[in-house]
């Protein structure tokens, strides 16, 4: 019984019930309205472009926009539909430029010229803007009031602009140049009264965003205020738009996806529809520089020939070394491109974290290096070279928790350092990517190895 109760129900199934079903228009209506856009939108591949037609005539144009919104392919289904419908149905969603970038040139323009001027002049302004910058992520679904007006002009206001604009939980202020002026939340404007200061009421240090910043240098902050909505304005501080919770939730995650995209050693992260090429455009610039540097790190082992040569058994544990170096500069890479990354890091801060990932670096070498000597030795003497002597099998075992603990430290203070020193340059941290990291520590790791084994053992190398 209590399972029974718990158990969530399906509403794709019963929407498709309800499409299925022989009920009149008004009663369909009247049932799929109980549902929400994002439950309707999943139905949408299960129904027959016929089924879908009789959905679009049902449905006001505004619950079709919003149900576009979430739908994965939207284009598809748009072709679906006359010219004039689609471009009514673009004007009314925040995601027009994301399905218009999908579009073909010429259907792209068809569909613009077909909608009315100011919608048209927004997706204009937003598509001004590059992918980078803070104006390509807002949207101009807003309310704006004059600051010069009456608690009761304003109420009059808010109620005739919420009819085309759902955003209203903030509302924003201008003067008679359209200058940003500042913010209220609606409940304030709500419970004022008649006779009220509306400009006692308006908060005038709101915090906006430049549509020209970087997003990736506005995510601190965005996070920080943890606003329904932010405004954004232009150069001359004009309103132009704002972000809204949902832009900053895309706009995390497409910055998380590049940061990782970066840490792998790529400039973007990849499109699953883009080509190929492109996609080799992207990867192979990196993987050149990495070559480069992946052939230095054989050069140098080259030059340890006569260490191999003598010393055969150092080539066992090389990975061992290059691997924990590798971990270890990635872990710190990580850490330290997430604290500096915040706007609200100071040069203290960045001070404290590079003497606290040394320290960390040490006493981790330390550790997994004492580890490593006993464990090689004992392998070594048991195992592995029990014949060679005491002596010989202590200097191997040496080399490698030396080495482990030279090639930790150094590589922490890389993974820590060489961020820091991108962030210094104006250069994206992330760049500093974990191949790049990783690379840079096998050529350090591999000289202090073999380094380390010839000076020990130069009396039997020669």
């Amino acid at each position: 019984m209590m399972e029974k109760m718990l158990k969530k129900p399906d509403y794709a199934k019963e929407i498709l019930a309800i499409m299925h079903g022989s009920f009149s228009k008004e009663e369909m209506l009247d049932r799929i309205a109980d549902y929400h856009e994002n439950d309707i939108a999943k139905i949408f591949p299960l129904l027959s472009k016929d089924e879908r037609l009789k959905l679009y005539k049902i449905l006001d144009q505004d619950t079709i926009s919003d149900i576009f919104s979430y739908l994965d392919e939207p284009t598809e289904y748009l072709d679906e539909m006359s010219n004039d419908a689609a471009a009514d149905i673009l004007e009314k969603t925040d995601d027009a430029i994301d399905i218009l970038e999908e579009m073909e040139e010429s259907d792209r323009k068809e569909l613009i010229d077909l909608m009315d001027k100011e919608a048209a002049d927004d997706i204009k302004l937003i598509s001004s803007y590059s992918d980078d910058m803070i104006g390509s992520k807002m949207t101009t679904n807003y309310i704006a009031i004059s600051r010069y007006a009456t608690v009761k002009k304003a109420m009059k206001t808010m109620v005739n602009e919420a009819a085309t604009n759902d955003n209203v939980s903030i509302l924003y202020f201008v003067d008679d140049e359209d200058t940003f002026y500042g913010a209220m939340a609606l409940r304030d404007l709500i419970i004022a009264r008649d006779g009220s200061n509306l400009d006692d009421l308006i908060k005038t240090s709101y915090p906006y965003l430049k549509a020209t910043e970087l997003v990736s240098d506005c995510l601190g902050k965005i996070k920080d205020y943890a606003l329904d909505s932010i405004p954004v304005v232009d150069d001359n501080d004009h309103l132009i738009g704002v972000i809204t919770s949902d832009d900053i939730v895309e706009a995390v995650r497409d910055e998380m996806g590049d940061d990782y995209a970066k840490l792998g050693g790529l400039s973007s992260e990849d499109d699953l529809d883009e080509s190929v090429f492109k996609s080799i455009g992207k990867r192979m610039p990196w993987l050149f520089i990495l070559l480069g540097l992946g052939l230095m790190t054989s050069l140098i082992i080259s030059g340890f020939e006569p260490v191999v040569d003598a010393l055969p058994l150092l080539v066992f544990f090389q990975s061992l070394i290059l691997d924990m170096a590798g971990n270890t500069g990635t872990q710190s890479l990580a850490v330290t491109i997430r604290v500096i990354s915040n706007e609200q890091t100071t040069k203290k801060d960045v001070a404290k974290l590079i003497l606290k990932e040394l320290k960390v670096g040490l006493l981790n070498g330390l550790i997994i290096g004492s580890i490593s000597f006993c464990v090689v030795l004992l392998f070594l003497m048991f195992v592995k070279s029990k014949d060679a002597g005491m002596i010989y099998n202590l200097k191997i075992a040496t080399s490698i928790g030396i080495s482990m603990l030279a090639s930790i430290i150094v590589a922490n203070a890389a993974g820590t350092i060489i961020p820091v020193i991108f962030k210094k340059c104006k250069v994206d941290p992330a760049v500093a990517s974990g191949p790049l990291i990783t690379t840079l520590n096998d050529i350090i790791a591999v000289s202090i190895y073999y380094g380390l084994a010839w000076i020990l053992f130069k009396t039997l190398i020669g």
